[in-house]
């Protein structure tokens, strides 16, 4: 087993369509772009990381990356995107090999936080990789022109604080509204 990062834009062109084939499986009627095109808005900086074994992708999943204020405050957040396994290497533990690895690699990016929502079904799987659920918290995404909140679906937030000045403001997170407006592209990571 492999787990290689990639700028989105720089993934090699086989694993990519793996990839896009992977989402495929979970979202049918996607986004449907070529495997050389990027899925992501190039200003949110993403990061593709692909799990494979002897070449063949068994999960991937994206990091992406903006600034936010929240609270008064200025941060670096980066959040998970897209994060999928092959249906016949589920329940094997790679999906939350890769997730945990991904953690990992936003704690040294220099993010102040991880964060990102997920379906509540999920909850379990990402706290058993490090992740928390935010209590009573919405992610708005969108635009603030075109607001796309979390909470018009059964989603729920979760985070991980990692800067000494998340740390100590991570209660300024619970039960609120944080503002991420990554655009019109990327509406809700």
């Amino acid at each position: 087993m492999l787990i290689q990062t990639f700028p989105e834009t720089a993934t090699p062109a086989g694993l990519r369509g793996q990839v896009l084939a992977l989402q495929q499986q979970v979202w049918p009627g996607g986004s449907g772009l070529p495997a050389v095109r990027p899925t992501h808005d190039p200003a949110l900086r993403p990061v593709s990381m692909i799990l494979t074994d002897d070449g063949i992708v068994v999960a991937a999943l994206d990091i992406l990356t903006k600034d936010i204020t929240h609270a008064g405050e200025h941060y670096v957040a980066s959040g998970l995107s897209t994060v999928v396994t092959s249906r016949v290497e589920r329940r094997k533990g790679f999906g939350r090999r890769l997730v945990a690895a991904a953690r990992s690699a936003v704690q040294v990016s220099g993010a102040d936080l991880g964060i990102f929502t997920c379906d509540r079904l999920l909850q379990t799987f990402y706290e058993s990789t490090g992740w928390r659920v935010l209590d009573g918290s919405v992610l708005v995404g969108g635009t603030s022109g075109s607001p796309f909140p979390s909470d018009q679906f059964d989603k729920i937030v979760m985070a991980s604080f990692f800067s000494a000045r998340a740390r100590r403001n991570e209660s300024a997170f619970t039960h609120s509204r944080i503002k991420l407006y990554p655009g019109t592209i990327d509406k809700l990571w």
